[in-house]
């Protein structure tokens, strides 16, 4: 061991005890993240400088991904140039609430946003397009399109600060879930290679590669109807306490079964209660259904001897206060072909 030598009788050593230091320069974006989520423990900033990045609890996407990806990419753009009129739900001076269709790419909806005869043409008192929110390439279901840019604000902060409560439906292909109803906490951030994976709660406020940090996703699950037996409900407000309670630490046991059992078809109806992208997919794959035609996150893309071409996931209602009256909305969107097919089996 190479001893430093005593410096305390050093007159250089006494002028650095009476000579205040110089201030630390300050953090960087992600470093001071890390610091301010985990109260200032040095332990988790110092993790980005060492390289010892939180590993993910779910696994990577599958080597056949990509090239399915990339087909479905393609012809999503085919049929996005080609969109040109988007189912309308409910329209005023100041939103209008559409109903994407799947394998369609949100933007496309602002040009496809059938406008009044008394703006058409008209620059001066043409509506200025935003999209309140998002969904992926394949999810079908309801989107808010604002007028104005006063509006966008108001309702991009109302999604953001999560004050827009919303339903998913999602058939799956996996293990019947022995609960009814069930709320799942868990990180949310992107791998290394740039994909979103789930990590633990643990984790949550650590640094990622790319200067991100691991950010909290919580869902409220129902399943609605397993392998034919059940009955379609309307959403419900059941209460944290109805339910039980998954606080995601670590890789989900591997799930064996003898007979048919990982195969059941399954209808859930997801609350996502944060707006995480992939949320829903990356939680159903998690708790061992993941959704069908989800290629990502394990679910199969052929099934019955048909070949599917997305994954069967729906956003199907959002409630909010409006932007501009201050009143409640609630907006349900028609049900998919696929969600009415499973119903129509249901006993």
């Amino acid at each position: 061991m190479t001893r430093l030598p005593l410096l305390l009788h050093s007159p250089r050593f006494a002028a650095a005890l009476t000579t205040p230091p110089p201030p630390p320069p300050p953090l960087p974006p992600a470093r001071r993240l890390v610091a301010a989520a985990a109260g200032g423990d040095l332990s988790l900033a110092m993790s980005a400088a060492t390289g010892e990045y939180p590993v993910p609890v779910s696994p990577p996407y599958p080597a056949a991904s990509k090239d399915v990806e990339l087909r479905r990419a393609m012809t999503a753009s085919a049929r996005s140039a080609a969109y040109s009129s988007a189912p309308v739900v409910f329209e005023d001076e100041w939103l209008a609430v559409v109903d994407k269709p799947a394998g369609v790419y949100c933007d496309s909806l602002l040009s496809a946003l059938p406008c009044s005869a008394a703006t058409l043409g008209d620059e001066a008192t043409k509506p200025n397009l935003h999209l309140a929110n998002r969904l992926d390439r394949d999810t079908s279901g309801l989107m808010v399109i604002t007028k104005c840019n006063k509006v966008a604000g108001k309702l991009v902060k109302a999604f953001t600060e999560h004050k827009v409560k919303k339903t998913y439906l999602a058939l799956c292909i996996g293990y019947p879930p022995a609960w009814e109803k069930i709320k799942i906490c868990s990180g949310h951030g992107r791998s290394k290679h740039g994909a979103w994976r789930m990590y633990a709660m643990s984790d949550v406020g650590r640094s990622l590669p790319g200067g991100s940090v691991v950010r909290d996703m919580s869902t409220r699950f129902e399943v609605l109807g397993i392998n034919g037996k059940g009955q379609f409900r309307e959403p419900s407000n059941f209460e944290v306490d109805e339910t039980e309670s998954i606080t995601v630490q670590e890789k989900a046991a591997d799930l064996t079964s003898d007979g048919d059992e990982k195969n059941s078809i399954i209808l859930v109806r997801a609350y996502p209660q944060s707006g995480r992208t992939h949320q829903i997919r990356l939680h159903c794959q998690y708790l061992g259904f993941p959704i069908r035609g989800d290629v990502k996150y394990s679910g199969v893309i052929e099934w019955n001897g048909v070949d599917y071409d997305g994954h069967a996931l729906h956003a199907e209602s959002l409630s909010f206060v409006h932007p501009v009256t201050g009143l409640p909305v609630t907006f349900r969107s028609p049900l998919p072909s696929w969600a009415n097919e499973f119903i129509s089996t249901m006993a």
